[in-house]
């Protein structure tokens, strides 16, 4: 697996992470979302540099003017409910492309033992297609891997791509275990560990309180 990571440049996107983790500033759940989104807008404008490209013509007023256009079927899927606002940034940008969603939850078995579960998924045919996989946070890979694996009962995509804003170390290290090199990780920094809650330290919290409010 190919790993690149934003926070290896110096960047405005570094400013937004700032504003994300800030106890302070991630109070305001607007801007907490709009944030996100914006982290979407920029990874997902990142990505599009490696994608492949075919010559156009566009008709203009005055003439005919060469032009590029993605020649890939992109396929953006996220995991519900946290990584909406990350998801719906990548869409800002690939606005042409398809969608698809799954719900991933934590069953707990004890205050800190739990497994994943996958409830619900849609999408398209992914056969051949360029799978983008959001999910703002990668504590322990198991919800990436799970929605991963769910969707590919919906085909076997040419491409597959997963990106995120945060991960753990302890994550990197099992997605680079359990994929192949034909998978690349985008995420934008890597945090050392996880707490007994499997949650990434220093991370921002819970994504999904911040952006949508507190869950029972």
């Amino acid at each position: 697996m190919k790993i690149i990571n934003l926070s290896d440049e110096p960047s405005i996107f570094q400013q937004y992470m700032k504003e994300i983790r800030s106890v302070d500033i991630q109070k305001d759940s607007l801007r907490f979302r709009r944030n996100l989104e914006r982290m979407g807008e920029l990874m997902a404008y990142e990505i599009s540099k490696t994608l492949n490209y075919r010559p156009s013509k566009v008709k203009t007023p005055l003439g005919v003017a060469d032009s590029l256009k993605i020649d890939e079927e992109i396929v953006i899927s996220t995991i519900l409910r946290a990584g909406i606002p990350f998801h719906n940034g990548f869409l800002n940008v690939f606005d042409f492309a398809e969608n698809a969603f799954v719900s991933a939850y934590r069953k707990y078995k004890d205050a800190l033992k739990f497994d994943i579960y996958i409830e619900y998924i849609a999408s398209p045919k992914l056969d051949d297609k360029t799978l983008i996989i959001t999910d703002p946070m990668l504590a322990t890979g198991g919800s990436m891997d799970l929605a991963y694996e769910a969707l590919l009962t919906k085909g076997q995509p040419g491409k597959v791509i997963f990106a995120t804003i945060i991960s753990s170390q302890p994550a990197i290290d099992y997605m680079m275990k359990k994929y192949p090199d034909d998978i690349t990780l985008w995420t934008a920094a890597i945090d050392p560990g996880l707490n007994e809650h499997s949650y990434i330290v220093p991370g921002l919290g819970d994504a999904g309180d911040l952006a949508y409010g507190e869950k029972l």
